[in-house]
């Protein structure tokens, strides 16, 4: 059976995440632009395609929803819903840990994992070694 180029690979990664997640554009964004610039290196390493590292980049480890009380300026309870995204700890203390409790409409699910999956692959970039706990977690 012929191996799967790094390009089909990419693709189908992102179609089950686009299918999974059709509401968080902003996130779906960032791991297409992550994805297409891993593609040099997933041509060279093939074992990071079988080891389905991609997969397991794009998966936070886990997402936290809380919600947070909290009286305003008038003396009315208001209550917003908060977030912990955390993307990995293969590398140490998590890597692309983002949360928020702002009582603003314009912060959701999609922001918070686009910017946490940010911060992973600006870790990545900026350190091979992390590349490397990723495969042997």
């Amino acid at each position: 059976m012929a191996e799967k180029s790094a390009e089909q690979t990419i693709q189908e990664v992102l179609q089950v995440l686009k299918k999974r997640d059709p509401d968080q554009p902003e996130f779906f964004q960032a791991a297409t632009e992550v994805l297409d610039s891993l593609k040099p290196v997933l041509e060279k390493e093939k074992k990071y395609a079988k080891q389905k590292l991609l997969e397991r980049l794009i998966e936070p480890e886990r997402i936290i929803t809380f919600r947070v009380p909290w009286t305003d300026d008038k003396g009315e309870v208001q209550v917003n819903r908060g977030f912990r995204v955390e993307f990995n700890s293969a590398i140490g203390p998590y890597k692309g840990g983002t949360d928020t409790a702002y009582p603003s409409t314009s912060v959701n699910l999609s922001i918070l994992k686009f910017l946490g999956f940010e911060q992973v692959s600006y870790t990545l970039s900026a350190n091979s070694r992390a590349m490397r706990c990723m495969v042997l977690k």
